[in-house]
């Protein structure tokens, strides 16, 4: 049996009625007159056989039934629209949505990605940054680039390169540090991580000194207390290095320990699309280029 056809007028009108509560703006709108809007609306309400709107002195309320359509017509008629935009210059551009650590995307991969989109005009980068606590099914994406071991369960994941963490701060307090053991009458600046510091003295060859210093969700906010003269920082170096080379950073210490390094993560029971597959291409050979 054919299907009823879809009254997308009639939709359409209904859903810029309910946006301005008023025929007459959504007519505006539409660029139909009152009138028109008006009659694809009841058209609308005899065919479902429910009034989606009570007629008031001044404008327009929605009824219970009118309400529960509302959401419904917008987010497909934005979805709609969305895919529409998707075709450029008659091609279809495939969206990738990348979910990114923080430190990560503004430290190494922002200032490639013009190179990405000039090699890859036809996918449409979706980038959300994160402190490196992220759901990929859940959020929606089709990566996800984190710190770590590589270790995240129903996922596989490709190794991007180690970074080394080293201390770093204002160049103020950086005159106040000559060897490992001055740290301790500094404030060390903490991340959610609690071992870093850790490996870092062990590194150092000296045992780590009680740390109380405030704890940070973002290496990118602890980089802005560092700069500001509130301690020290544990920050992956070359995450920083246009702080370094600014000033506004300072090494007092060569002494580096790698608590881990930075993956390309997907979910397992995600089939890699073809922009899913250019992406980690390009992505590997930056990662291996330095």
């Amino acid at each position: 049996m054919d299907k009823p056809h879809l009254p997308l007028n009639a939709l359409r009108a209904f859903e810029a009625s309910a946006r301005h509560l008023s025929f007459t703006r959504a007519a505006l709108e539409l660029c139909v007159t009152q009138a028109a809007v008006s009659h694809h609306v009841k058209r609308l309400e005899e065919r479902l056989g429910t009034a989606l709107f009570r007629r008031l002195p001044r404008g327009l309320a929605l009824t219970d039934e009118g309400a529960a359509l509302v959401p419904v017509v917008a987010d497909s008629f934005a979805r709609i629209g969305d895919m529409l935009d998707r075709f450029a210059d008659g091609r279809f551009r495939e969206v990738l949505t990348l979910g990114v650590v923080g430190t990560f995307a503004v430290g190494w991969l922002m200032p490639r990605l013009a190179g990405f989109r000039e090699a890859h005009p036809e996918i449409d980068l979706r980038l959300m940054t994160n402190n490196n606590r992220v759901d990929l099914a859940g959020e929606g994406l089709d990566f996800a680039i984190r710190f770590g071991d590589g270790a995240w369960h129903g996922t596989e994941a490709d190794r991007l390169f180690d970074t080394p963490f080293a201390p770093l701060c204002s160049p103020g307090l950086a005159a106040r540090i000559a060897t490992p053991a001055d740290l301790a009458r500094e404030t060390l600046l903490r991340s959610y991580r609690a071992d870093e510091w850790t490996d870092w003295f062990a590194a150092a060859g000296i045992p780590a000194p009680t740390i109380r210093g405030p704890v940070f969700d973002s290496s990118l906010t602890m980089a802005l207390a560092a700069e500001a003269g509130a301690g020290v920082a544990l920050l992956p170096v070359e995450m920083f290095v246009r702080q370094l080379g600014e000033g506004s950073l300072a090494r007092p210490l060569d002494i580096e320990a790698v608590t881990g390094g930075y993956w390309l993560t997907r979910l397992k029971t995600r089939a890699s699309s073809p922009a899913m597959l250019q992406f980690r291409d390009w992505l590997l050979v930056q990662a291996a280029s330095g």
